[in-house]
C-alpha cells in the first residue's frame, strides 16, 4: 500500500489542493484559493519528475505508471496551471472565482485518472470527474448562451457516457476482468470485442471532440468564459486521448481497430478544417480547429504496438498542442472574440501579433516550431504501422489549415484606418501566459530539431 500511494503522489497532491482551495473558497478568500491552486499544481508536476522511467502499475493493475501516464503529468499539470492564470484575468473579483480553481483542478484530476487507466472502472471514474467539473465551467457566465451550452453538454456526455458503461459491461463479460490488461482474452470473441470498441469510442470520443462525437464542443467554447474554452480544449482532451491510447495496447489488433480509429481521423480532421473556414467567430473558429487537431493524434494511436514511435510522438504532440493551443486563446482573451477584433492587430501590438502567427503556424505544422516536430514524429508512427494513406490524408489536411489560420493572420497585418479594440494592452496574467506558451512552442520545436541533427 505504501509503495502504491508513493507512485500516486502527484494525484494525491492534485486532490489536497482541491480541498484547501475549496476551503479558501468557503472562507471567500479567492486570491488564498488561487495561490494554493498554482501552488499544488506546480509541487504536483516537481513531484512527478522522479517517476521519469518507471514502468509500473499500483493497485493490483488498476492504474499504469508508465511513459504515457507520467509525461501526461507534466504535460495537463502546466496546461491547468496556465489555465488558472487566464482565469484569473478573466473573473478575478467575481463571486465565485474561487469556485473556478477547484474545479479546474477537478476536472484535471480526472483526466490524469483516464491517463493512467488500467481499469475499465477507472475510464468510468476518469469520465465522471472530468465531465462533472466541465459542465459547471461551462456554465459560470450564468447567460442564456452558457446555460445551453451547458446542458447540450450535459446531455451528450449523460448519453455518450451511459453507452460507455454498458459496452464495457460486454467487455468484463467476455474476459471475466475489469483489467484491461487481460482484454488479449477477446482473441476470439470478435463481437465482444468490436461491442467494447464501440462504446469506448464513443464515450471518449466525446471527451475528446472526435467526430461525429463534437457537436457540444464550439457550442461549450463560445458558451464558456475563454479561460475555460482554453482549458476544455486542452486538459480534457489530452486525457480523452492518452485513455484511448491505454485500451487499444491491449486489445488485439484482430478487432479491426486500427482501421476504425484511421477512419475517424479522417473525418475528424478534415470536417474540423473544412467547418473552421466558415467561422467569423475566433472562438468557434478554435473550437474547430482543436476538433480537426484530435484526428491527428489518432495518428500515433493507431500506431501502438505497430512503431516504436508511437507513444514518444504522441507525447511530443501533446506538449506542442497544448503550448500553441493555450497560446492562441490567451491571445484571443486580450483582442476579442470576433475576427474584426484582429483587424490590424500585429500593427498595433507587435509581439502579440508575433506570437499568435506562432501560435497558428505551430498548428499547422510549420517548421521549426512545436507542431511540427509533433506531426513529423506522428507521420512517421503512422507510416511504420502501414497506414500511409492516413499520412497522405493528414499532410493534405495541414495544407487547408494553412487556409483557416491565415483568415486570422492576414487581417491582423491589414492596414486599418480605425483603431481596433486590441490596440489597448492586455492584462499582465494573459501576457503572462502567452509569453510562456510562445517560449513553449519555439523551445519544443528548436530542441528537437537539435536532437534530429545529432542522428542525422
Amino acid at each position: 500500500m505504501e509503495r502504491d500511494l508513493a507512485f500516486m503522489i502527484p494525484e494525491i497532491i492534485v486532490l489536497l489542493t482541491v480541498v484547501f482551495a475549496l476551503i479558501a473558497e468557503m472562507l471567500r478568500q479567492a486570491r488564498l484559493a488561487f495561490v494554493v491552486t498554482l501552488l499544488g499544481l506546480l509541487l504536483a508536476t516537481v513531484m512527478t519528475v522522479p517517476l521519469l522511467g518507471e514502468n509500473t502499475s499500483v493497485f493490483d493493475g488498476t492504474f499504469r505508471i508508465d511513459m504515457l501516464s507520467i509525461w501526461a503529468k507534466l504535460i495537463l499539470l502546466p496546461a491547468t496551471a496556465l489555465s488558472v492564470l487566464l482565469a484569473r484575468s478573466e473573473i478575478g473579483g467575481s463571486d465565485r472565482e474561487g469556485t473556478v480553481y477547484v474545479l479546474l483542478c477537478l476536472v484535471t484530476l480526472g483526466a490524469l485518472l483516464l491517463s493512467g487507466a488500467g481499469d475499465t472502472m477507472l475510464l468510468v471514474l476518469g469520465i465522471l470527474l472530468a465531465g462533472l467539473g466541465s459542465f459547471a465551467l461551462v456554465a459560470y457566465p450564468r447567460n442564456d448562451h452558457a446555460t445551453e451550452a451547458a446542458m447540450k453538454f450535459f446531455v451528450f456526455a449523460s448519453v455518450t457516457g451511459a453507452i460507455m458503461i454498458f459496452g464495457l459491461s460486454y467487455w468484463f463479460g467476455g474476459t471475466g476482468s475489469t483489467q484491461l490488461s487481460d482484454l488479449s482474452r477477446l482473441e476470439t470473441k470478435p463481437v465482444i470485442a468490436a461491442i467494447g470498441l464501440i462504446a469506448v469510442i464513443i464515450g471518449l470520443g466525446y471527451k475528446a471532440s472526435l467526430v461525429p462525437f463534437h457537436f457540444w464542443a464550439p457550442d461549450a467554447y463560445d458558451g464558456a468564459p475563454i479561460s475555460v474554452a482554453a482549458y476544455m480544449s486542452v486538459v480534457p482532451k489530452l486525457g480523452a486521448i492518452f485513455a484511448l491510447a491505454q485500451v487499444v495496447r491491449d486489445l488485439p489488433v484482430s478487432t479491426g481497430w486500427p482501421l476504425v480509429i484511421a477512419v475517424i481521423a479522417v473525418l475528424t480532421m478534415t470536417y474540423g478544417y473544412l467547418t473552421a473556414l466558415a467561422q467569423s467567430n475566433i472562438v468557434r473558429l478554435l473550437a474547430y480547429s482543436s476538433i480537426a487537431q484530435a484526428g491527428y493524434f489518432l495518428l500515433g494511436v493507431i500506431a501502438i504496438g505497430a512503431s516504436p514511435l508511437a507513444f514518444t510522438a504522441l507525447i511530443v504532440f501533446a506538449a506542442a498542442y497544448a503550448a500553441m493551443n493555450l497560446g492562441a486563446f490567451a491571445v484571443v482573451m486580450g483582442t476579442g472574440r470576433a475576427l474584426d477584433d484582429f483587424s490590424g492587430l500585429g500593427r498595433t501590438n507587435i509581439a502579440m501579433g508575433v506570437a499568435m502567427v506562432v501560435f497558428l503556424l505551430s498548428l499547422v505544422g510549420i517548421p521549426p516550431l512545436a507542431g511540427f516536430v509533433g506531426k513529423f514524429l506522428l507521420f512517421g508512427a503512422s507510416i511504420d504501422a502501414g497506414f500511409t494513406w492516413l499520412t497522405v490524408v493528414a499532410i493534405l489536411n495541414s495544407v487547408l489549415s494553412l487556409a483557416v489560420y491565415l483568415r486570422i493572420v492576414v487581417p491582423m497585418y491589414q492596414q486599418n484606418d480605425a483603431a481596433p479594440a486590441s490596440a489597448s494592452r492586455p492584462a499582465g496574467l494573459v501576457t503572462l501566459t502567452w509569453g510562456i506558451a510562445f517560449v513553449f512552442t519555439l523551445g519544443i520545436g528548436l530542441a528537437a530539431q537539435v536532437i534530429f541533427a545529432q542522428f542525422s
